[in-house]
């Protein structure tokens, strides 16, 4: 057997303690140790660990301080293996605890403080001293946080992973660690069987590799060598009267106490430590950065690059350039110090104008009914204000998070900008994400409250949605109980206007300029949905950059295809409505509805997804007279979500004969960068990619060149014609990402800009052209080829109505598969899987793609309909396309995209 441990000289280890560790994937056999040292009893005791000094030694690092790794149950060192890495100049020591891994069996029971004891006199024979930086997972970052508090003069971080510090008296247990922790099944499941171990490994998705799952077993072979298991589900403090329960009092209660910086790495679908357990971590250490790792569960260390991220951390808070890298922040742009805003102001305005106070505000539609329902600014600053009164008086403060989960109209704007007013976080996680990303944005969001319709908040009680719940209309008893609903939002209005008639005013201060505002998710386009974090100053920055860039004033109303962006009506003071629609499928919008909503208003601007244009133009054939009347007097439209091709503009004059064409470009974390309209694209004429216009006001664009792989550089630059990773710097870009601390500073990682993941070019009038997402760019033998240019190429071609570019092959190498939709084929709903072209059609967008890229598609496929994000049906998805094409020619069974 090919073991090599490091005896210390602290105690000469036995040759049947050396043989027993065997080889590991992944594990440097130099980093073996085995030393003896005195436990809490003053028993000699002999530990396994990784130690990573020898290592270091052999390349000549000097280490910049101690990571001292413990693991949980029912694990051992090994889960810590992948910290051993170049781009980690610290001693990494990952210790077995005693009776578990490859540390001795002692037949000691051993409880919480003695497991803290026993690691400190272990790192005092090792000499450990500062700086280190503690890693725990699962029970061993309680054990971590223990020994931090002990040597506190030696602390200088924290990293924690998948943990609980607090359990409270008289709370349930997780189920799973419930049924492990029932006397009649604990030893039964954790050591006369390895069953508790076994389901542990089996979390992780995909499946651990079998030489890992075997690695992770392999210590644990036996009922004796699974005593430690048992002991450590035997300590867990549930209850007031448990040995171990004043020990882990202590460490909660001076947790909150240290000001280290700490890293918090969380696998969110982790059935034993759950969200609850981080939202206790947060609370106590509200300075701690945190990433949650999207699809990771219990074993988050297997599940995600972790150890990649710490590295990251560990650079930008301790390396040469910690202070900066701590700091940064995408807020260039701001003008200094300017006064808090205050969100929502125009409506209190126009209310006290007797011009305006009686017009419409809010209109909904309302179908089956005798007409739209109209609600003036007057009746909504009341609303808001008795809203935000009753909230208060509710016991609902400053700082919480509201998930607002209620269809666009007069009940949902009054509640966003109650929220607004007295500095609630409102969470806006429209029902466009579909019932797993709704739950994935409200779970990960930490929510105080929830308010929603019934159908919300039954599904807030079915599937656990933290928060009390708020309905919206006063429900019967028996419902109210059945929901968990604590009260209504007509309910807080009646009582703040009560409040509010007896002379007690709205007194609440006005939020901070830089106190959280709202969480907006992303669509979920590129991975799962992202929560950009608004505060007050940035929103308010937005609402501007959005209303000076579509001209909306209490004169032209909005038309909102899209439901999020009825909100902004009100900001600008400027009158919305929802068209009658399914807010969840902004793509099939119909052209009659459309003419209804505008009929609404009189000659309001319209605001739609993109994907909406195809099916207005195939249901213009349903309107009326009346309808093409009304459509007539639209001043403008504009779209936003992703960039519309000329054509399609022009196509849309018919439908809107008077309507100046403005496509904006933005994302969710800037909602406004550039603009175009109809006549400017014509101007700019072909192009790689799609012209998007110049920069709004207060916005600036440049691009970071890529190398050859795709990655953008920092080589940055305004200069025309070079393709590369396209950056903004203005005062609206979002202030971060919530809880996902690597994926805000990749964002940030150009200093003062925001990198948008989008890659183009601009030209030499300063206009940008999008050419499509930076992930998606194909890195081929011919060069970087970017998706956008493919895509135009095919469609270029007769009967093709859309196309999906993806990659096949190893970056450097890859190869070009296009999916295509055909004219009178294609189908909304569901992605169909595709089936390969007819022959001459492969040919021909063959062509079209070589002489337009230089790169020659391997193959041409068709389908109903192209994959897209569900919120706004219009961003193709290129990953689960290039996902699909590996396994189809790879003869793979592959199903849809």
């Amino acid at each position: 057997m090919n073991t090599s441990p490091l005896t210390s000289r602290l105690g000469a280890a036995r040759p049947e303690d050396q043989a027993e560790v065997p080889p590991r994937p992944g594990v440097d056999p130099r980093a073996d140790r085995i030393v003896t040292v005195r436990d809490h009893a003053g028993i000699e005791r002999r530990w396994h660990l990784l130690d990573s000094a020898p290592l270091l030694a052999e390349r000549g690092v000097e280490p910049v301080g101690t990571l001292l790794c413990v693991h949980g149950n029912p694990t051992h060192s090994f889960l810590y293996r992948s910290l051993i890495r170049e781009d980690i100049p610290w001693r990494v020591i990952a210790v077995d605890q005693l009776e578990m891994g490859w540390s001795e069996r002692t037949g000691t029971a051993r409880r919480l403080q003695d497991r803290i004891t026993d690691l400190s006199l272990l790192t005092d024979a090792l000499g450990v001293r500062g700086p280190v930086v503690t890693v725990g997972h699962d029970w061993g970052g309680i054990v971590s946080v223990g020994w931090a508090l002990d040597n506190r003069h030696d602390l200088v971080g924290m990293i924690l992973s998948n943990t609980g510090i607090h359990q409270d008296l008289g709370q349930m247990l997780p189920a799973s660690l419930e049924l492990a922790s029932a006397p009649g099944f604990r030893r039964a499941s954790t050591s006369v069987t390895d069953a508790f171990l076994r389901t542990t490994l089996s979390l992780s998705e995909p499946p651990l590799p079998a030489e890992v799952r075997d690695a992770y077993l392999a210590p644990y072979r036996t009922r004796a060598r699974r005593a430690g298991i048992e002991q450590f589900v035997a300590d867990i403090p549930a209850d007031a009267d448990h040995p171990s329960r004043p020990t882990l009092e202590r460490l909660a209660a001076g947790l909150a106490e240290l000001r280290v910086p700490t890293f918090i790495a969380w696998g969110p679908r982790d059935i034993s430590f759950t969200e609850r357990f981080l939202r206790g971590l947060v609370e106590r250490v509200p300075h701690a950065d945190v990433h949650r790792f999207e699809g990771a569960s219990h074993l988050v260390w297997e599940d995600a690059d972790v150890a990649g991220v710490v590295s990251r951390w560990l650079e930008a808070t301790f390396g040469d350039d910690a202070r900066a890298n701590r700091d940064r922040v995408v807020r260039d742009g701001a003008d200094g110090e300017a006064a808090a805003p205050r969100i929502g102001e125009p409506i209190r305005r126009l209310a006290a104008d007797p011009l305006h106070a009686h017009e419409a505000a809010v209109v909904e539609m309302r179908p089956g009914a005798d007409g739209p329902r109209e609600i003036s600014w007057s009746m909504l600053a009341e609303r808001t204000d008795d809203l935000a009164a009753g909230m208060l008086a509710h016991g609902i403060r400053p700082g919480e998070r509201a998930a607002i989960l209620v269809p666009p109209g007069a009940d949902l704007t009054a509640v966003l900008y109650a929220c607004l007013r007295i500095g609630v976080v409102a969470v806006v996680a429209d029902a466009g994400l579909g019932v797993q990303g709704l739950t994935r944005a409200v779970v990960g969001s930490h929510m105080d409250h929830v308010i929603g319709i019934p159908k919300a908040l039954m599904a807030a009680r079915a599937l656990g949605w933290p928060g009390s719940r708020i309905s919206v209309a006063d429900l019967p008893t028996v419902d109210r109980r059945v929901l968990g609903v604590d009260t209504s939002i007509t309910s807080l209005a009646r009582e703040g206007r009560r409040m509010r008639e007896l002379g007690a005013p709205l007194a609440a201060s006005w939020p901070g300029a830089e106190d959280d505002a709202v969480i907006l998710f992303t669509s979920g386009s590129t991975g799962p949905a992202k929560g950009a974090v608004y505060t007050h100053r940035q929103m308010a920055a937005m609402f501007e950059a959005v209303g000076a860039t579509l001209g909306l004033d209490p004169e032209r109303g909005l038309v909102a295809g899209f439901a999020p962006f009825a909100l902004l009506g009100p900001a600008l003071g400027a009158p919305s409505v929802v068209p009658d629609m399914d807010v969840t499928r902004p793509g099939e919008l119909t052209a009659p509805a459309l003419a209804a909503a505008v009929r609404a208003l009189g000659s309001p601007a319209v605001f739609t997804a993109p994907a909406a244009l195809r099916n207005l133009f195939d249901t213009e054939d349903a309107l009326t007279e009346e309808d093409r009347t009304a459509l007539a007097r639209v001043p403008s439209y504009f779209s936003a979500g992703a960039p519309i091709p000329a054509p399609l503009l022009r196509r849309l004059t018919e439908l809107l004969p008077n309507a100046k064409a403005l496509t904006p470009y933005g994302m969710t974390e800037c909602l406004a960068v550039t603009a175009i309209d109809l006549e400017g694209i014509e101007a700019a004429g072909e192009g790689s990619g799609v012209c998007v216009g110049t920069p709004v006001p207060r916005v600036e664009v440049a691009i970071a060149a890529m190398d050859e792989t795709g990655r953008a550089t920092a080589d940055i630059s305004t200069a025309p014609g070079r393709t590369g990773e396209i950056l903004v710097k203005a005062p609206h870009v979002r202030d971060r990402y919530l809880m996902l601390w690597d994926t805000t500073r990749t964002s940030a990682r150009f200093e003062g800009w925001y990198a948008t993941g989008d890659v183009g070019h601009l030209d030499d009038q300063g206009r940008l052209w999008v050419e499509g997402r930076a992930a998606h760019v194909l890195a081929t033998t011919q060069g970087l080829v970017t998706p956008v240019l493919v895509e135009s190429a095919a469609e270029s071609v007769p009967t093709v109505r859309r196309a999906g570019a993806a990659a096949v092959g190893p970056v450097g190498t890859q190869q070009v598969v296009v999916v295509l939709e055909v004219e009178g084929k294609a189908r909304p709903g569901r992605a169909s899987a595709p089936k390969p072209a007819q022959p001459a059609l492969q040919e021909a967008v063959r062509r079209a793609v070589r002489e337009a890229t230089g790169a020659d598609p391997v193959a041409v496929f068709t389908t109903r309909t192209l994959p897209t994000d569900i919120r706004h049906n219009s961003k193709i998805d290129r990953a689960a396309l290039s996902a699909w094409a590996e396994k189809a020619l790879q003869g793979t069974k592959a199903g849809r995209p």
